[in-house]
């Protein structure tokens, strides 16, 4: 459907879990996280319903986010029930890969159509210190298994901090050239833990001079992509894959943007920035028919704000693994 500013809401980003086994420093604390208790987060048929009617409205394509998904149980089972609603026609998932070497084979089979990896440097010192966890290994395997069985649709998520990772840009740029990845620069938001921790981001511009100054000219990707998100994409003399870059600061897209996202307590958020939406657990739990479901739904949608407001006014008080991202 279309919202009150003519944009076609056709992306849902659901997150289904607010647990993750590792602290990066612009996304969580280091310690007093409170986890949702068990009955706070939806059931896996609970989010089954809601993406269909999310499907109704007009949602092709679903993001599974967290925390981290992968400690969701029975995610592969998830993903074959999204898979066979009508009108999705992508299934995709962002992970932080350390229990994707166990877990991707099962994924794959499921019928996953893309999997998003965030990696914000090659260096296990370096990982360490941004995640404050040293499971480096476990993160490497896990993608190194996605490029042994040739899975299509991988895309590595960096963000470039500076003074912390901004040297091994050029390191993670490199996996394009033999594999056929998208490596991607996310500009860090100043969204919950990012805006206390004191990290200071870098813009495209930044990253792009420095790829330049290495690999030689970046040729913009002008050809159409089923379903593409923010991302401008480049390709590179001899690289089999490409880099692309998403700054939702320095370069706004809230124009073309087309998502929604439901939190894992069931939460409908028209904007990353802002805490309005619709609860549509309590719906879910209060006994509420698909029909009153989705007149609350395709309000929340309509209203969706015309742009986000990072740095000017206040916004959610939720930290970004809350919100799924």
């Amino acid at each position: 459907m279309r919202d009150q500013f003519n944009r076609e809401i056709e992306y849902a980003r659901i997150s289904v879990t607010d647990r993750c086994n590792l602290r990066c420093r612009y996304c969580m604390p280091a310690s007093g996280v409170v986890k949702l208790p068990h009955d706070e987060i939806l059931r896996i048929e609970e989010i089954i319903r809601v993406a269909d009617m999310l499907a109704r409205l007009g949602t092709r394509k679903v993001r599974l986010t967290g925390g981290e998904p992968l400690l969701r149980k029975n995610l592969p089972t998830l993903i074959r029930e999204l898979k066979s609603l009508r009108g999705i026609e992508q299934v995709t998932l962002t992970t932080n890969g350390v229990l994707l070497e166990r877990l991707a084979e099962d994924l794959i089979t499921s019928g996953l159509d893309g999997i998003n990896v965030s990696l914000d440097t090659l260096d296990a010192r370096e990982f360490e210190k941004i995640t404050r966890r040293g499971i480096f290994a476990e993160v490497h395997r896990g993608i190194q298994f996605l490029f042994d069985v040739g899975f299509r649709n991988v895309k590595l998520n960096c963000v470039p901090l500076r003074g912390v990772n901004e040297d091994n840009v050029i390191a993670l740029a490199a996996l394009a050239k033999n594999h056929d990845v998208k490596v991607r620069f996310i500009e860090l938001m100043p969204f919950g833990c990012a805006s206390q921790s004191g990290l200071i981001g870098m813009t495209s511009a930044e990253i792009i001079s420095k790829l330049e100054n290495h690999f030689g000219k970046l040729i913009p990707d002008t050809s159409s992509k089923f379903l593409q998100g923010p991302a401008k994409y480049f390709s590179i003399k001899n690289f089999v894959g490409q880099v692309g870059f998403i700054d939702a600061l320095a370069h706004k897209f809230c124009g073309s943007c087309n998502r929604i996202r439901l939190t894992a307590e069931g939460f409908l958020k028209s904007c990353l920035c802002y805490d309005t939406g619709a609860d549509v657990k309590k719906l879910l739990r209060s006994g509420a028919s698909d029909e009153e479901i989705l007149a609350v739904m395709r309000e929340t949608i309509y209203r969706k704000p015309f742009e986000h407001s990072f740095g000017v006014a206040a916004g959610d008080a939720r930290q970004m693994y809350q919100v799924g991202g």
